[in-house]
């Protein structure tokens, strides 16, 4: 019997609330008959939002509540930002649709100046983000890197208020929102490596619900699958969690994957890259790679300090 209702779960925030909307509407554009509801939820990381997200357990209080309503039949499916998704899912809980990347760089924001090279001594940037920090520090600029979490919203207002010089966050969040005209510079990936799937939206599932990956599987986009998968392999293998300045990025072209990763000490004075690539069919292997170059060139030696 074809299932008639459907519940996704989903943070609260009016990014979250955007992003399952927006899937609530592709899944209706293929199964008109559906009554798909959305399950709102705080989570533990919009709970302590005074709290750097390294203290508090990391990227993965972003997603546990929603993991659990699917664990525990509350909810069908789960809609996530990539980049938040820990590398290490529960038993029970699969990703098998990942819908094409939006954008995937970071971005400036500032009401005064137009890049980092503008910024004077001694100004302030507001990021939660360790990988950000690390990239940052490694450019040798005179500046303060502070904490800034919560909302899009509640960010950009922090910035309006005077409480930073300039604000780094992920493009994708901004275009959504419809802010894209507070954007003064965009990063390149040369020179911000984004976090492993950022700029695309991951929905999860029961692994064991065959009816429900097969009713969500005309979202799923190929390439930016393939590359994620490259990207959380990477990330995984080098034993980069969310908790740790681990970058990884991968693009496809005619059907060859280019995947490169970047892990970076605290002060940004040792930053270590690696490359590799070869036919989409191989991400996982790929992701691999990079990551056992990444290690011999010393990059457990980094991460052991963050994980103290």
């Amino acid at each position: 019997m074809t299932k008639r209702r459907l519940i996704i779960a989903t943070r609260e925030s009016p990014l979250a609330l955007y992003q399952a909307e927006w899937v609530k509407a592709a899944l209706l554009a293929y199964h008109p008959y559906l009554s798909i509801e959305l399950l709102g939820m705080t989570t533990a990381a919009d709970k302590h939002l005074d709290s750097a997200l390294t203290t508090i357990g990391g990227k993965g209080l972003f997603v546990k509540e929603l993991e659990e309503a699917l664990l525990n039949g509350q909810a069908d499916i789960a809609v996530h930002a990539m980049k938040d998704v820990p590398m290490e899912l529960p038993p029970g809980l699969c990703l098998p649709v990942i819908t094409e990347r939006q954008e995937a760089r970071d971005v400036f924001l500032s009401n005064q100046y137009s890049s980092l090279k503008e910024l004077p001594r001694g100004a302030i940037i507001g990021t939660s983000s360790l990988r950000r920090q690390t990239q940052v520090r490694a450019m040798c600029l005179d500046i303060e890197l502070q904490n800034l979490r919560g909302n899009i919203q509640t960010r950009i207002h922090r910035l309006d208020r005077g409480d930073f010089d300039a604000i780094i966050l992920a493009g994708a969040g901004i275009i959504r929102m419809n802010l894209t005209s507070r954007i003064r510079h965009y990063f390149s990936v040369e020179h911000i490596l984004p976090a492993a799937g950022q700029g695309a939206l991951g929905i999860e599932c029961r692994e064991q619900d065959e009816q429900m990956k097969e009713m969500i599987a005309p979202l799923n986009h190929t390439i930016t699958y393939a590359c994620v998968i490259a990207e959380r392999a990477m990330c995984r293998y080098v034993g980069g969690g969310c908790q740790v300045p681990v970058a990884s990025y991968a693009e496809i072209h005619h059907d060859v994957l280019s995947l490169r990763g970047l892990v970076a000490s605290h002060d940004g004075v040792f930053v270590l890259r690696a490359a590799s690539q070869g036919i989409s069919a191989q991400a996982e292997t790929i992701g691999i790679r990079v990551a056992y170059e990444l290690l011999q060139q010393g990059a457990d030696k980094i991460l052991r300090d963050f994980k103290v």
